[in-house]
């Protein structure tokens, strides 16, 4: 049976998506700093293998909610999409594109999530939502013209959009299973998952962990506990609490953070275009968060009883 949160723990589903958030545009800057001492494929299974282990202490002593066939189907759905193919195909992405157009591309997906979601989860798709959604897509846009390089390359536009939609599977795949399975049990297999898709690489990572610099190492470690296992923790727990449609929107915060992170420590000089596309950005997330006031009831007239007359 399915217990409904309280108020009190459903209240912290906004901080959740804040820590998220601010998590996963440090990645974008975390892995365009370790791209040149660790590749696509070995970044991917480390982080990973990182994010497992952190998780698997986090979740120690809290019990096990066994998954039925059906659970299992979308646990993999979401392993190998989210964590297996997203983390190698962003990695690739960011060693030909630069870390504000590639976060543009990839947050492409919350479109792609509101649809689906709409159409599979049967979330609707509210008007404020859609209109919020429009208007953080071309903040988004914005961004990405202002800030990207003059020789974009074709192959990394291609795996960042490839990373959009398998970011969208798999937190279409991983709502329905909030319902019934802990958040954090959902995040330790789907990483496992990802992680055992990355296995082919363990001799690049092995190799490379050999050459790199302990800056890139833990760069690579800083990945794997941060933006990985708690972020996706904190993720999974807003949005076994919140529409995926409506917190997917959320996400467009992400570009307008990497331009200004990637100013203050890739010393990259945010346009005056990329700014204004932050600003719309955020206009956009505000308006997606509005929601309908209820009307009042119309009033329900009384029926005025006439007083008795004198008895005859």
């Amino acid at each position: 049976m399915h217990i409904s949160p309280s108020p009190s723990r459903s209240g912290l589903a906004g901080p959740a998506v804040v820590f998220s958030v601010l998590a996963w545009a440090s990645a974008f800057i975390g892995i365009r700093a370790v791209a040149e001492d660790l590749s696509p494929g070995a970044l991917s299974l480390g982080r990973l293998v990182v994010g497992t282990a952190v998780l698997g202490l986090l979740s120690a002593g809290r019990g096990w909610v066994r998954p039925t066939a059906g659970e299992w189907r979308r646990l993999v759905v979401c392993g190998v999409s989210w964590f297996g193919v997203y983390n190698l195909a962003l990695n690739a992405a960011e060693q030909l594109l630069d870390a504000g157009t590639t976060a543009m591309l990839v947050n492409l997906g919350p479109v792609l999530i509101a649809v689906l979601a709409g159409l599979l989860l049967g979330e609707g798709f509210p008007r404020w939502l859609v209109v919020g959604m429009g208007v953080s897509f071309g903040g988004a846009v914005l961004i990405g013209v202002a800030t990207r390089s003059a020789g974009a390359d074709l192959l990394g536009v291609g795996l960042a959009l490839v990373a959009a939609v398998t970011y969208a599977a798999g937190v279409v795949a991983q709502k329905p299973l909030l319902r019934r399975l802990p958040a954090l049990q959902v995040t330790l297999i789907a990483c496992a998952i990802g992680a055992l898709c990355c296995l082919p690489w363990a001799g690049a990572l092995a190799g490379e962990l050999t050459r790199a610099p302990a800056s890139s190492i833990a760069g690579m470690v800083y990945l794997g506990v941060v933006p990985t296992a708690l972020a996706f923790s904190t993720w999974a727990y807003a949005l076994s609490r919140t529409d995926a449609g409506r917190l997917g929107v959320t996400t467009y915060l992400v570009p307008p953070l990497v331009v200004l992170a990637g100013w203050l420590l890739l010393d990259e000089v945010p346009p005056a275009l990329g700014v204004v596309g932050g600003v719309v950005c955020l206009v956009g997330v505000a308006i997606s968060r509005r929601r309908d006031r209820p009307r009042d009831p119309a009033p329900v007239p009384v029926p005025v009883q006439q007083e008795a007359g004198p008895a005859a």
